[in-house]
């Protein structure tokens, strides 16, 4: 692969393309890791640039960076289109995971602190798994649901702990939507995922999510000019790590592993986001955090390892002439 951002690691392991498993291997493993590190920091980092840019401004400078940096490899790669078909489907999902999500959960956070932001956004795994069960046939075990809630329950705890008590106003319930939309695009994602390179599938749904965001562009060319180098240093980071990276991770995990499974790491996102806060903003977790976040992780070692059942097969089967052949490990250029 030529594309080349903050080492090769992370895209050498989205080269390696297999089927889903039931289990996690390594490679999932290492995605999962770097696309919590990406989106756990995102938090703070809006925080940063939202103090210069207004939330519509800030989404379409994050996802045009994303679309940029994207656009290198879909050049160098000479990327496929997708198939007619997809295309309804594939804006669909830019416009839930990306232009509605996103949106939401800038607005949200004008009002809503980045700890209870965290908060919501960690309901996410409860609502993916709700519509995984319903629409992938993906079961909980009793010790999986009993797992959600003492995770659910750990990251309440690190919200107390920075004394920030979670409030019902209209900025929550917007950051509340955006989680909504967010396990929505998780589920409907999956049929796609089998008949496309996880990277070229987030090609497509970033470039969708980010063309109804263009009518903030005028507003943001004004805000470039005069905002600090440290609010669109932050933008920019967004767009490069918890947009373009992050999400090319995400779909491989999901392209490997049951929908409820993979989002219910997301669990971890708070416990990182405020270590990455204390670092980035200096922000002091208290002693209620850390025990929050050990419940948080071992809610998600107890949903993971004992949770759940046999999952079947999902239901779109792939399309054989779409169909990704693999390549080695490492390979830096494709043949077409």
């Amino acid at each position: 692969m030529e594309l080349h951002l903050h080492g090769v690691c992370l895209f050498v392991i989205i080269n390696d393309y297999q089927p889903m498993k039931a289990t996690f291997d390594t490679r999932t493993l290492i995605a999962m890791a770097g696309l919590l590190l990406f989106w756990s920091s995102a938090f703070a980092a809006i925080r940063v640039a939202l103090t210069d840019y207004g939330p519509g401004e800030l989404a379409l400078l994050r996802f045009l960076t994303a679309s940029a940096v994207l656009g290198i490899y879909a050049v160098t790669s000479r990327m496929r289109l997708p198939l007619l078909r997809d295309l309804p489907l594939i804006l669909t999902l830019g416009l839930l995971g990306i232009t509605g999500y996103h949106l939401s959960l800038n607005i949200g956070e004008l009002t809503v602190t980045a700890g209870s932001a965290s908060l919501i956004i960690a309901s996410a795994p409860v609502f993916t798994a709700l519509l995984a069960w319903f629409f992938l046939g993906e079961r909980f075990r009793a010790a999986g649901w009993l797992g959600v809630a003492i995770s659910f329950i750990g990251v309440s705890l690190i919200t107390l702990g920075e004394g920030k008590l979670l409030q019902l106003e209209p900025g929550a319930l917007l950051v509340l939507l955006a989680a909504v939309l967010v396990s929505a695009y998780n589920v409907l994602q999956k049929r796609f995922i089998t008949r496309y390179r996880p990277l070229e599938f987030t090609t497509y749904v970033i470039w969708a999510g980010t063309i109804p965001l263009l009518p903030f562009l005028p507003s943001l060319i004004a805000a470039v000019r005069v905002a600090p180098i440290a609010a669109t240093g932050a933008a920019l980071y967004l767009g490069v790590f918890p947009a373009a990276i992050a999400y090319a991770l995400w779909v491989y995990a999901l392209s490997r592993s049951p929908a409820s499974r993979v989002a219910s790491f997301l669990y971890l996102n708070p416990v990182l986001a405020i270590m990455i806060a204390w670092i980035w903003l200096g922000e002091i977790p208290t002693w209620l955090s850390f025990f929050g976040g050990t419940l948080s992780i071992t809610g998600v070692i107890l949903a993971n390892v004992y949770g759940h059942y046999r999952v079947s097969p999902p239901d779109s089967q792939i399309d054989s002439r779409h169909t990704p052949p693999k390549e080695p490990i490492g390979s830096s250029t494709r043949k077409r």
